[in-house]
C-alpha cells in the first residue's frame, strides 16, 4: 500500500529526511511554500539532481515548478526573490545578437533550466529582441527565460507604441497590438505615461481591469540595465500576474500588462 510522509523543517533537515523516505518507498511527501513542512523549492530541485543515482521516478517539471513557486512567493510577500532559485552568479559571460540558438540554449542549461524546444524558440526570439539593443548577461538571460517560457499562448502581442509625456502636457499613449494576425490600435490619456499605456490597452481589449499591484526593478546595475516589470490584475477575485522585459521601463510595463491580459483571456476562453 502506498504511503506518504510529512516532516517539520524546524531544524532544517526536512528535505534530507524526505529524500531518504522516498528512497525507501514513500510515494508522496507533504511540502509547503513558506510553511513548516518540507520546503517545496528545495525538495523539487534536489529530486531532479539525485533521482538517477537514487533510482527515483518523478514526473516533476522542475522549471515550471520553480517559476510557480516564485509567483506564489511574490503574491504572498509582494516581492520577488533578489536571487533566483538557481542562485545565479554572473560569470562575466555576455551574449550578443550574433550568438546562435545553440549557444543560448547552452547558457540556459547552465542556469539549470530544462526547456522544451518550443520554449527555447520563444526565449531565443525574446533574446534576439533584447540583444539587438545591448549585450545580454547571465542574470538578464535568466529574466528573459522567466518572462518568455512557460507562458500561455499569445492572444495579444505588442506591435509598437508611441508615448507622449511632459510637465506641460497630459500623458498620452498610442499602442498597436496584434490579435490573430490583425492589427488593432488604442489611444488614451492617463495620469502619467504608464497609466496612459494601460488605458490604451484596455481600450483595445474592450474592458477595464483592476490593477492589484505594479512594480519595476532593474535586472542589473549597469547604465543600459533592462527593466523588469511585474503587473497583477484582479478579475472576479482572482489574481493574474504578468512580467515584461525591455530596455525602457514603459516598454517593460506594457509587455507585463499584455502578459497578464493574455492569461485572463486564455483562461476565460
Amino acid at each position: 500500500m502506498p504511503f506518504g510522509v510529512k516532516y517539520n523543517n524546524k531544524n532544517g533537515v526536512a528535505t534530507a529526511a524526505a529524500i531518504l523516505a522516498v528512497k525507501n518507498g514513500a510515494a508522496c511527501v507533504k511540502t509547503s511554500i513558506g510553511g513548516e513542512a518540507t520546503p517545496l523549492r528545495e525538495f523539487g530541485s534536489l529530486i531532479k539532481d539525485i533521482r538517477e543515482n537514487y533510482g527515483i521516478t518523478a514526473g516533476i517539471r522542475t522549471t515550471e515548478l520553480l517559476r510557480t513557486i516564485d509567483q506564489i512567493e511574490w503574491i504572498i510577500n509582494g516581492k520577488t526573490r533578489s536571487v533566483t532559485a538557481r542562485e545565479i552568479v554572473d560569470d562575466g559571460v555576455r551574449l550578443s545578437v550574433n550568438d546562435t540558438v545553440d549557444t543560448v540554449r547552452e547558457s540556459i542549461e547552465k542556469l539549470g533550466y530544462d526547456l522544451s524546444d518550443e520554449d527555447i524558440k520563444k526565449v531565443y526570439e525574446e533574446f534576439c529582441r533584447i540583444a539587438r539593443k545591448k549585450s545580454v548577461g547571465i542574470k538578464e538571460l535568466d529574466a528573459i527565460v522567466a518572462s518568455s517560457s512557460l507562458q500561455v499562448p499569445e492572444t495579444y502581442s505588442l506591435e509598437n507604441y508611441v508615448i507622449n509625456s511632459g510637465n506641460r502636457i497630459s500623458s498620452s499613449a498610442q499602442i498597436a497590438l496584434n490579435r490573430e494576425g490583425r492589427s488593432v490600435q488604442g489611444i488614451a490619456i492617463g495620469d502619467g505615461p504608464i497609466d496612459a499605456a494601460f488605458h490604451a490597452i484596455e481600450q483595445i481589449i474592450g474592458r477595464r481591469f483592476e490593477l492589484d499591484d505594479f512594480s519595476i526593478q532593474t535586472v542589473t546595475q549597469e547604465k543600459e540595465a533592462m527593466g523588469n516589470a511585474l503587473v497583477r490584475l484582479r478579475v472576479a477575485g482572482r489574481i493574474y500576474s504578468g512580467t515584461g522585459l525591455s530596455t525602457d521601463i514603459i516598454g517593460a510595463s506594457i509587455r507585463a500588462y499584455i502578459s497578464a491580459v493574455n492569461k485572463i483571456v486564455y483562461e476565460e476562453e
